[in-house]
């Protein structure tokens, strides 16, 4: 099902959404504007419409089979080459946790079923608006092709979930879930860019903002070792000794003692 012009390959919308109903009902409503609009029925699928269509917005449904429409925001989140393509989600009205978790995404709006015709085309016309001022304003430099391959793009959105959930991270089948993906696969693709697996990376992430913290704040260890996620300072503690060969303590007393000498040798002078 497609409503793509025949001589321009940008789609001005397209829509991902399993639901032929409600495609259906969605493509009588923007009938009513003249518009180029590409469909989709499955999250991979659309994701990759929206890497070589580049439309001007995304009309995306959350609850899809296989990749939902949080994998697939994040997917297109960590693409340079469709991070700045405007998502509007479709979901419930009674679904507020639906329309926190997409804005928490980079959604810029949302739709609610069952549709309303004004509500709409009201926001759609909006979000077209803005983003032909964006484009008229901005000069987009060229994305090489290493940043849009899909093994990067997989990465990069795999990270971010990381990130985002660095003090209990999610399990490795869940994370793969998250990012429209499977374990194997995401396991092949940190080892190809990273040169580690999942976890690997992560743990090695986590005790770098440790040893960061430890450096540039005072936030004391417990408090660190808290954030970050790990059960209890002396797990944080053991972890950390066996990456930097000193514990968290002697670090700090070790730059507290660089600093004094510092000062000794460099006193102030009135």
């Amino acid at each position: 099902m497609s409503m793509n012009h025949p001589r321009a390959s940008r789609a001005d919308l397209l829509l991902i959404d399993d639901s032929i109903t409600d495609l259906r009902v969605l493509l009588d409503f923007l009938a009513l504007r003249a518009l180029r609009i590409s469909v989709a029925t499955q999250g991979e699928r659309g994701y990759e419409q929206s890497v070589a269509l580049q439309p001007g917005l995304i009309l995306l449904d959350v609850h899809m089979p296989d990749m939902d429409g949080y994998a697939v925001c994040r997917l297109l989140k960590a693409n340079a080459r469709t991070a700045d393509i405007p998502v509007i989600f479709l979901t419930s009205a009674t679904d507020l946790d639906d329309r926190l978790t997409g804005f928490s995404l980079g959604a810029v709006d949302y739709i609610t079923k069952p549709f309303d015709p004004e509500e709409v085309l009201a926001r759609v016309g909006v979000h077209l608006r803005l983003a032909e001022r964006r484009a008229a304003d901005a000069t987009h430099p060229a994305v090489s092709p290493s940043e849009a391959t899909r093994d990067a793009v997989l990465v990069r959105s795999a990270q971010r979930v990381l990130l985002d959930l660095i003090h209990s991270p999610p399990s490795l089948d869940e994370l793969a879930r998250m990012v429209g993906s499977n374990r194997r696969r995401l396991n092949e693709a940190f080892q190809l860019l990273c040169g580690q697996p999942v976890f690997s990376w992560f743990r090695e992430e986590r005790l770098r903002r440790a040893h960061d913290l430890l450096m540039k704040s005072d936030v004391s260890v417990s408090v660190i070792a808290d954030n970050l996620g790990y059960s209890t300072p002396a797990n944080f503690t053991k972890a950390f000794r066996e990456r930097y060969g000193c514990s968290p303590s002697e670090l700090r007393a070790s730059l507290a003692d660089r600093l004094l000498l510092n000062q000794d040798q460099h006193p102030k002078t009135e």
